[in-house]
């Protein structure tokens, strides 16, 4: 069963996809911000993060920059309400993007690609 950290600073948000997520057979860990967030990869081991970009005291795009020098084949799925972070060049560092929606079907696939092409790497 793959695990998956769910970053984001919006509760609804959190319970949602960490509802949804376990339904589809998914281990779900949540985090509410960026604080200590490498730490937490590091002890928990997940096997695909959920970043959302828009946080209140964090960067997300900041934050997968973070995750990529210290986990690089970790899969990371941005999750943004808005469309315009594609143009900032730190975002081409992530595996997905997703606009959030309550509709998590783009999600799903998403995390469902990312891990099987992680998968093929190892």
């Amino acid at each position: 069963m793959a695990k998956i950290l769910i970053v984001d600073d919006e509760e609804h948000i959190r319970y949602l996809y960490s509802e949804e997520l376990s339904e589809a057979g998914y281990e779900v860990i949540t985090a509410d911000s960026g604080h200590k967030l490498l730490e937490r990869i590091n002890e928990e081991k997940p096997d695909l993060v959920v970043l959302d970009i828009k946080m209140v005291d964090y960067n997300g795009l900041d934050l997968l920059q973070d995750i990529r020098n210290n986990f690089y084949d970790l899969p990371v799925v941005l999750c943004t309400a808005y469309d315009t972070f594609k143009e900032d060049m730190k975002s081409i560092a992530a595996d997905f993007y997703v606009i959030k929606s309550f509709d998590l079907t783009e999600l799903k696939n998403k995390i469902t690609m990312a891990l099987e092409a992680g998968g093929e790497a190892e």
